[in-house]
């Protein structure tokens, strides 16, 4: 494998020299527009804990354990504007790029169970992921070929995430819900390719991949019964991870 990748990259080095004379100009500064779409996963989770004093026979914590394991998969539409700025020495480019734009991804799942202790009554997880926006920061590293641009990039990437879980049962009408709507911080990285249509001009394609992470957050806030009855010694725990695969277009105006 290594010798493979060795391979390869003295081909890249070859050609990078033969074109070097043809290779069009990539460097200055430039902004533009981009359009496309983002597929995202989450693997969300609500769990609970028995107690003695609390609300749950022994039994049902696994039981919702089991309902409270989804995997969510959010999609979206993108779009926004980049600026960045080049550096080019012979077919070699370096640079670096921000944009910002809209990305709502977006996916509510529910999965619900029977209580082992009372087959005729059950209960349903609901949980929620949703994104608003898109931040990134990113170094390019490119070769240049005549008028085509094959760069990869990699950097800094922050999102809102918005997630949310509720538990509903039959029992006693039992409710509990926890939240977490915070900016994340995550890395990007990916690749693209930049064709030169006019001296100013450009348009490009690019698949980004990015991680924000996981969230956690606790909860002591089941109630049940009517009148509502608290239940505190029954600590939840609510836990969402964020990746999204962004593929999208792109024109930009160089000065």
């Amino acid at each position: 494998m290594k010798r493979t990748w060795a391979v390869v990259c003295l081909v890249i080095l070859t050609l990078a020299v033969v074109n070097s004379a043809q290779a069009s100009d990539f460097g200055g500064v430039y902004v533009g527009v981009n359009l496309g779409g983002a597929s995202g996963g989450s693997n969300a989770t609500t769990t609970t804990i028995f107690s003695p004093t609390g609300y749950f026979a022994m039994t049902s914590p696994p039981a919702i354990a089991i309902a409270g394991a989804q995997k969510l998969s959010p999609s979206s539409a993108v779009g926004g504007g980049q600026a960045g700025g080049n550096f080019q020495i012979g077919p070699f480019v370096l640079g670096g790029e921000i944009d910002f734009g809209h990305m709502q991804l977006s996916k509510q799942q529910s999965k619900s169970g029977i209580y082992p202790c009372c087959p005729t009554t059950g209960f349903t997880v609901t949980q929620s992921v949703r994104t608003d926006w898109l931040f990134t920061a990113r170094p390019r590293v490119g070769v240049a070929f005549h008028r085509v641009l094959f760069y990869g990039t990699g950097g800094l990437a922050v999102t809102n995430f918005d997630y949310k879980a509720r538990f509903d049962d039959t029992f006693a009408t039992a409710t509990e819900n926890g939240r977490v709507n915070e900016n994340r911080k995550g890395w990007i990285a990916g690749g693209g390719v930049e064709f030169r249509i006019a001296h100013h001009w450009s348009v490009k394609g690019e698949v980004l991949h990015a991680d924000f992470g996981s969230v956690t957050t606790t909860s002591t806030n089941l109630m049940a019964f009517t009148p509502p009855i608290a239940f505190p010694t029954n600590v939840w725990t609510h836990h969402a991870s964020l990746k999204t695969t962004i593929g999208r277009m792109g024109i930009n105006f160089r000065f």
